[in-house]
């Protein structure tokens, strides 16, 4: 089997089941044979790394470990999703102390054992602030950090797609910025339903307003829907989506959905969201989305919801007051 490089890519949380999916796609889509599965509870990476050697992938090196020494030394990839996860009634807010300070952990841990990083991935809610968090404390540029945010956007395709009965590759441009949670900005303008722009339909016997509001709705609280239903939060989309950004960097070839960037400018001051963005080999770099004003304004208000999670997250003594994050992290 060839595979896109020999770097080392680790997952952290691999004994869970996002980690454990993630570690079988990254073998599946031929990223690395060099992965490594980090988890805490030695009983459940070890037995994650046993299924992996019984999938008997050609040319795998997949090693398992509880010391996260181990696990980082040498790490070019990193996919973290070892934070708590949500339960039912349950916000993705509701996690954002103890979360935060794992992300912290986990920064300090990349300075210390693999500052050489080229990508870090952190999907653990609330994303934009634990990927804002282990930022800070990396020491890595902004460029090798982005957080999952591209379920918003899969969310509103499948729910169009639903809605119009047609493949979900008929519906494209879908687009969410902002924060990962229920104070997201939807964009309708960027979106088409078999080549027609969304916006001609919203309002018209295809697509009512009352209806594109529900969809709206939907969209925003999709992780909610999956929990109901699973009796878990989502663990298949968000390993799969995860492992497609790493490829990304890897190739260089690129990423169809927004990634969740660290953001110090258009108006928008050292906070972490989704925005438009393109990945290569050289990481994440953004540009302000285009829509229609009352878009833009709903992603102002989404960057407003974030830097009161930021400043919560500040006032824990979790970062450093803003103007001594360059003391922590000079690249910022």
């Amino acid at each position: 089997m060839a595979y896109l490089t020999e770097d080392k890519v680790v997952i952290l949380g691999a004994g869970g089941a996002i980690g454990s999916n993630m570690m079988q796609a990254v073998l599946s889509l031929g990223l690395s044979p060099n992965v490594c599965g980090y988890d805490p509870y030695e009983p459940g990476v070890q037995g994650a790394a046993e299924e992996m050697y019984h999938c008997a992938f050609p040319g795998a090196n997949l090693t398992w470990t509880s010391s996260i020494e181990e696990a980082l030394t040498g790490a070019k990839y990193i996919i973290s999703s070892g934070g708590a996860p949500r339960k039912e009634g349950m916000t993705r807010e509701d996690l954002l102390k103890g979360n935060a300070e794992i992300a912290e952990q986990l920064g300090k841990d990349i300075k210390a054992y693999c500052p050489d990083l080229k990508f870090l991935v952190v999907i653990f809610n609330p994303a934009d602030i634990t990927g804002l968090v282990a930022l800070v404390h990396s020491g890595l540029a902004p460029s090798k950090v982005g957080t999952l945010a591209a379920l918003d956007s899969t969310r509103l395709q499948t729910a169009l797609s639903q809605h119009f009965s047609v493949p979900q590759s008929d519906v494209t441009g879908c687009r969410t910025y902002g924060g990962h949670g229920e104070m997201m900005a939807v964009f309708a303008s960027t979106a088409k339903v078999q080549g027609t722009p969304l916006t001609d339909l919203i309002g018209t016997d295809k697509l009512p307003a009352d209806k594109w509001d529900e969809i709206r709705g939907h969209v925003s609280q999709g992780g909610k829907k999956i929990i109901q239903l699973r009796g878990r939060s989502s663990f298949q989309s968000p390993a799969h989506q995860s492992v497609l950004m790493v490829k990304g960097v890897i190739e260089g070839k690129g990423y169809e959905w927004p990634v969740g960037c660290y953001v110090n400018d258009f108006g928008f001051e050292k906070i972490m969201m989704a925005m438009e963005t393109e990945l290569t080999n050289d990481g994440v770099s953004l540009a302000m989305p285009e829509g229609l004003p009352e878009e833009i304004e709903a992603l102002k208000a989404s960057y407003s919801h974030l830097t009161k999670l930021r400043d919560e997250v500040i006032e824990m003594g979790i970062l450093p007051p803003l103007d001594q994050w360059s003391t922590v992290n000079p690249n910022l």
